[in-house]
């Protein structure tokens, strides 16, 4: 099964300095239909307007995948960790048992993002934060990943839950295929670009809510820049 879910029927909150758009019930947003899926509870589409952004905040017990679609995010957190990251880049941080942090662009231009939170495997542990460059081209055509918790995707950076987010870039006409496990879930959204998914067509920014599927054949049908999330359910 895969479940097309427009972007005109996401949550939205323009704060002015923020235009988010929310794929599972956050803040203000609340849909008992779209709680999550599986072990995935949290995909916001965010534009943050030039030399605003999160003032300090605290978390705990969330994996926090931060991937950089436009501009850049810069971090900052009360464990001394900071950095900025820029389009393309991904960056991740581990809450634990606590961690404050704050995200700003920093940019004279708007930056977009994509912020996805996962349920770690078990309560707790020691909060850690990290960023990573990941050039396209390095995974044009190709699902790579881009933060997991499974052993031998060593390349990726580390998220204490059984899931993987991965990133790929298609030119029109590519097709690119992912193998899910059994019994597990994905999500798929486009940055850019449209595509078909075992026939199923996502326009840029649509979610694609994967279920019961062996494996996804993902066919661009323009020039596309995608971001998976593959879960327990």
């Amino acid at each position: 099964m895969i479940e097309r879910r427009p972007f005109d029927t996401l949550g939205a909150a323009n704060h002015g300095w923020l235009d988010a758009h929310h794929h599972f019930s956050f803040a203000s947003y609340h849909e008992p239909a779209r709680m999550g899926w599986g072990a995935l509870r949290v995909w916001n589409d965010d534009l943050i307007a030039p030399r605003t952004g999160f003032p300090p905040h605290s978390h705990s017990d969330m994996e926090i995948i931060t991937y950089v679609r436009e501009g850049a995010i810069s971090h900052k957190d009360n464990l001394g960790n900071a950095g900025r990251t820029t389009a393309g880049d991904v960056q991740v941080m581990s809450a634990g048992t606590g961690i404050q942090h704050a995200e700003y662009n920093m940019e004279g231009e708007q930056t977009r993002i994509f912020q996805i939170w996962i349920i770690p495997d078990a309560p707790g542990g020691a909060p850690a934060w990290g960023t990573k460059p990941f050039p396209k081209d390095g995974r044009s055509g190709d699902f790579i990943a881009l933060a997991s918790g499974f052993d031998g995707d060593d390349d990726a950076l580390p998220i204490r839950a059984a899931a993987r987010v991965l990133g790929a870039t298609l030119k029109a006409g590519d097709t690119a295929e992912y193998t899910f496990a059994d019994g597990r879930l994905g999500y798929l959204v486009p940055a850019s670009g449209a595509v078909e998914i075992n026939g199923t067509r996502i326009d840029t920014r649509d979610g694609a809510a994967i279920r019961d599927e062996a494996v996804i054949r993902v066919t661009a049908l323009e020039d596309a820049e995608l971001v998976l999330v593959d879960t327990a359910r």
